[in-house]
């Protein structure tokens, strides 16, 4: 065996299987601390592409589903408000019907027409002030748009809700009963009626649109969690693997920290042949 003391390329062997020990080393230690496999590009060039993918799609479907409580949360206002407008219906009904009565005298179906006209002002008054910010609910036709999926396609990713009339006493077409004489009480009868049926329009226009949101919802939900289980597929770190790794290239480093040691001391069997 040749002994050289310029170039000892025992050290370099293990010199260079330390540094690549090393390297793995600190690349385990980063995935440890960090949780992630895909730290840089260069770890999973394709992984991180798709991963990144993934990781819009949640983020998109997040605030899509956070949209829906939102649009929930609307429409509950919507509903609160048309709910007390039929009330009002409801008691209008009986003004009317007592009015329409001849047990009732002229004296009374005036109180009672004062009364209606008091409530037809209240009814005005909820579907003004009925709103989510600056957006009337209930004063007119709503159409309204929720942006519900992280695309722009929308049969897909869109739900528009329309209500079929608008809950203004012009609206349901009782703005004008008069309770005052028996014939004009018994129209406003027919007129009161109609406006029910509108008013419960409404409500179902309101209440279908409430279960559509509330599914889509729980679908956005069921979506993120599967797409953020794919990204953590791919991005994530199996800490259990991972640990077996460090632990192996803790021990290689100080088995190759060791080796080194031995290579650099191995040519000083040349002190030997020099009588020393």
């Amino acid at each position: 065996m040749g002994l050289r003391i310029n170039t000892n390329v025992a050290a370099l062997n293990a010199h260079r299987q330390l540094t690549l020990t090393d390297t793995r080393l600190n690349q385990s230690i980063e995935r440890l601390s960090s949780g992630y496999r895909i730290n840089k590009a260069k770890d999973d060039v394709a992984g991180i592409s798709i991963a990144n993918k993934f990781r819009l799609e949640v983020r998109g479907l997040r605030v899509a589903q956070q949209n829906a409580f939102q649009a929930t949360s609307m429409l509950q206002v919507a509903e609160g408000g048309a709910s007390k407008i039929e009330e009002i219906v409801e008691r209008l009904k009986e003004l009317a019907t007592s009015a329409a009565s001849s047990n009732t005298d002229q004296d009374g179906r005036n109180r009672l027409n004062a009364e209606a006209g008091k409530l037809l002002a209240e009814i005005d008054r909820i579907a003004n002030d009925t709103k989510y910010g600056t957006t009337g609910l209930i004063n007119g036709v709503a159409s309204l748009t929720f942006q519900i999926g992280s695309s722009n396609i929308n049969a897909q990713d869109v739900i528009e809700v329309s209500t079929s009339s608008g809950l203004l006493t012009s609206s349901l077409g009782i703005n004008s009963i008069d309770l005052t004489g028996l014939t004009s009480a018994s129209s406003a009868i027919a007129a009161i009626d109609s406006a029910l049926t509108t008013v419960n329009l409404v409500l179902g226009d309101i209440g279908a649109a409430q279960s559509r949101l509330e599914f889509a919802s729980g679908n956005l939900g069921v979506s993120v969690e599967n797409l953020s289980a794919s990204e953590s597929t791919i991005r994530d770190v199996d800490m259990a693997f991972e640990m077996v790794n460090f632990t192996k290239n803790q021990i290689l480093l100080q088995a190759g920290t060791s080796m080194l040691a031995q290579a650099n001391m191995a040519p000083q069997g040349v002190l030997s042949l020099l009588g020393r």
